[in-house]
């Protein structure tokens, strides 16, 4: 790795229980009156969702007054995500009723975006839903470094990622989308980003005045867009990582990773062209085939991988108009 990555690994890289939440409490304090909002966008997570939540709620909201909201963004699921996660104490909002005169557009990176005009922290914690091994030492530890230092203005968790197959779980096997595609992009394009060792990860955290001038890809190429349009407008020294342990959630199927895998070339394939790293060239295809075997021969099926892309939120008029302050007043 460059000398520039493994420096900033070394200054940017903590663990989990380097940010007790007593500790927090005071640097908050301290800090002012800035509110911390902690969202989690979920799509048919009934089975995990509440976990999360009331952990959230109990540990820190209840034990400790850190986190000030809890909104999960509804990512217009069929079954009781909605139900589940408002009984457990999560304010839940319904992805199309947010700037509902926008037109619709669909996937994860879409809730996160929309979630900004559907918060009031100055401090956002993303959490995934389908968690199977949530600790709010998850949320404690993002926000470690974005309340004790004012130059720090985005932070990834980072962990181990296990393969959970048939009730056995396979160490290092996770992750596949991370290995295959979004690291070897990162070392040969971006290789100062080289230490960010979870770059995928559904679990980071920011400031409002950051995320708010960041455009969103609405599907999976969400978190690599935002890692690299953090560093191009940031700089590498406002982004830090904390070492959360183990990240157990549910896998998807290698046609749905491959889908993934696309998605996220194609951002970064914007990235190269937005941020001056490559001339212009004709658009790439969005058409992904994948066969599977059929009597004698093989079927085709094709998935449109093309990504969709919301632009910053403080350009959005309807947000610029929200009743309540988006920023606290200092």
């Amino acid at each position: 790795m460059l000398t520039e990555a493994t420096t900033w690994m070394r200054r940017r890289t903590t663990m989990a229980a380097d940010w007790p939440v007593e500790m927090l409490l005071e640097a908050k304090a301290a800090h002012g009156d800035g509110r911390i909002s902690v969202v989690l966008p979920a799509r048919n997570e009934e089975e995990t969702v509440g976990t999360i939540v009331a952990a959230i709620r109990r540990d820190l909201m209840e034990r400790a007054p850190l986190v000030d909201e809890i909104v999960v963004i509804d990512s217009r699921s069929t079954d009781r995500t909605a139900e589940v996660a408002a009984a457990a104490g999560a304010e839940v909002v319904h992805q199309d009723a947010i700037l509902p005169e926008l037109p619709r557009m669909s996937g994860k990176g879409e809730a996160l975006w929309k979630s900004l005009a559907a918060t009031d922290g100055e401090l956002i914690v993303f959490i995934d839903a389908d968690l199977r091994n949530f600790s709010s030492h998850f949320v404690s530890g993002l926000l470690g470094p974005l309340l004790t230092d004012p130059t720090v203005g985005y932070v990834k968790g980072c962990y181990d990622r296990p393969l959970m197959s048939g009730g056995r779980r396979i160490d290092g096997a996770g992750g596949r989308v991370t290995e295959l595609v979004a690291r070897p992009l990162i070392n040969l394009h971006w290789p100062a980003l080289a230490g960010v060792i979870q770059p995928l990860g559904g679990e980071y955290a920011g400031r409002r005045a950051l995320l708010e001038r960041l455009p969103f890809v609405t599907g999976y190429g969400v978190e690599l867009g935002l890692l690299l349009d953090v560093y191009a407008e940031a700089g590498l020294d406002a982004i830090a990582q904390v070492d959360l342990g183990d990240r157990v959630h549910s896998h998807q199927s290698t046609e749905a990773l491959a889908a993934m895998s696309g998605q996220i070339m194609l951002t970064a394939w914007s990235r190269l062209q937005r941020h001056g790293r490559m001339l212009p060239l004709e658009d790439p295809g969005t058409a992904l085939a994948w066969f599977s075997r059929s009597g004698d021969g093989h079927e085709v099926r094709i998935n449109d991988v093309g990504v969709q892309e919301r632009p910053p939120m403080i350009e959005v008029p309807g947000y610029a108009g929200a009743s309540r302050p988006l920023l606290p007043e200092h």
